[in-house]
């Protein structure tokens, strides 16, 4: 079975991406998933899918749950669409919307069709990352927990940061000498 080879930009900085492989028969749901999980996304909020054209102008609807609000064509619904269903071209694009609030929005353009499946992979499988991941919340944990290590190890922001016995320049030092050494330590 042919494989389907997505590139998944965020669309804020281009070079972030996440290349994601699919299987035709997926369905849009599983990709979906996917892509969240490539992008260390929690999977409470809602999204769509829009297919697209060059210009990034967004089309039929492939919504996550049904909304009932009334639309020009009827919109697809991620579980029940198969990613070939939606293909229509070597190049075809879609937009991604998730958390209609923060409106994460994501680019996906197909790159590539392969004529065979790895054994080795589970489809859908995130295949090449490229670029930090936007924080889903703010700032990334991974980032915080390297400040906070950071903090501790060279006490930075700590209450008083004259412990070490450094002072300011000009200030008196704790050995009674004012400011009658050269700035190397000798005598003037």
């Amino acid at each position: 079975m042919p494989v389907l080879k997505f590139r998944v930009y965020w669309e804020e900085d281009d070079s972030v991406y996440r290349d994601i492989v699919i299987k035709p028969d997926q369905t849009f749901l599983q990709f979906h998933e996917a892509i969240l999980k490539s992008y260390e996304f929690d999977s409470k909020h809602k999204a769509v899918f829009f297919r697209s054209n060059d210009r990034w102008q967004r089309g039929r609807e492939i919504l996550l749950e049904n909304d009932d609000r009334p639309r020009q064509a009827k919109p697809l619904m991620m579980n029940d669409t198969k990613i070939a269903a939606a293909v229509r071209d070597p190049s075809q694009k879609f937009i991604y919307l998730y958390d209609f609030v923060k409106n994460w929005t994501f680019q996906l353009e197909l790159i590539g069709v392969t004529k065979e499946e790895s054994h080795k992979l589970e489809y859908p499988a995130c295949i090449r990352k490229e670029g930090l991941a936007p924080s889903q919340y703010g700032t990334k944990g991974l980032v915080n927990d390297k400040l906070v290590e950071m903090e501790e190890k060279y006490d930075l922001g700590g209450e008083d940061v004259n412990q070490e016995g450094f002072g300011e320049e000009g200030e008196p030092s704790e050995s009674g000498m004012e400011d009658d050494q050269d700035e190397y330590g000798g005598n003037e």
